[in-house]
């Protein structure tokens, strides 16, 4: 979830602090929502429950008769995806990558705003992509809008994709450059400070790192940006435990 103030069926982790997480209930029930546009506040223009399923009709009314769909996981989604799905390869996705270029209310304040990633035109993606079986598609992809789209800061695109099965095609949630969340400006020194002490209501943006590329790891997959990044964030940590 991105924000333009500064201030993830499934066992895998969840991020704690003051007891609000992405959980598959939360979504489904809409509780997060409400406590997205609480977190919000007064300058709120997070998207309504109305825009949010007027835009998945939109999307779902372009879809074949029986057409099971693919979801692109790139951060956050491969470690919480919240959905249920039926499959999940390592993908690769040409044209595109990840990068910390998302303001977050979840997981910074306005004194130390938090970053997230989106992604952005440029050199190729390695990630998770999900399959989402047809009979579900209505249940489980409004629970993914409700979870990517209430921002308004992405955009969802089909895209070629890559797998050892073949090629796919994946629905994918891509950066709006032009969204006043968009902070692709920063420089890798500036992210390494956010990504170091931010931490909002969704947990620290250093946990939002590590689960990321602890998760990449475990399908055997490297990403020197982040890795180089990584680094960047521990030098800074440890300089100020001295």
């Amino acid at each position: 979830m991105a924000s333009q103030t500064h201030g993830d069926s499934s066992g895998h982790p969840k991020n704690k602090v003051s007891g609000l997480s992405v959980t598959r209930e939360g979504l489904r029930d809409g509780s997060l929502l409400k406590a997205a546009r609480l977190i919000a506040g007064p300058s709120n223009t997070l998207l309504s429950d109305g825009e949010i399923e007027t835009s998945l009709q939109k999307f779902i009314s372009c879809l074949s008769a029986n057409q099971d769909v693919w979801v692109f996981g790139y951060g956050s989604l491969i470690w919480n995806p919240a959905f249920e799905f039926a499959e999940k390869r390592a993908t690769v996705l040409p044209g595109w990558h990840r990068s910390f270029c998302l303001s977050t209310f979840g997981r910074g304040t306005r004194e130390r705003p938090g970053v997230m990633l989106g992604l952005e035109p440029g050199s190729s993606c390695e990630g998770i992509a999900f399959r989402i079986s047809q009979k579900k598609i209505e249940e489980e992809l409004l629970i993914l809008w409700r979870r990517e789209m209430i921002s308004g800061a992405y955009e969802a695109r089909w895209l070629k994709a890559e797998t050892n099965n073949g090629p796919i095609s994946t629905l994918a949630f891509v950066v709006k450059q032009s969204h006043h969340s968009y902070i692709g400006h920063l420089s890798e020194d500036e992210i390494s400070q956010r990504l170091a002490f931010a931490e909002g209501p969704l947990g620290s943006c250093h946990e939002y790192l590590l689960n990321t590329l602890s998760s990449l790891k475990a399908f055997g997959i490297s990403d020197d940006g982040l890795e180089r990044i990584h680094s960047k964030v521990q030098e800074k940590l440890e300089t100020s435990r001295n």
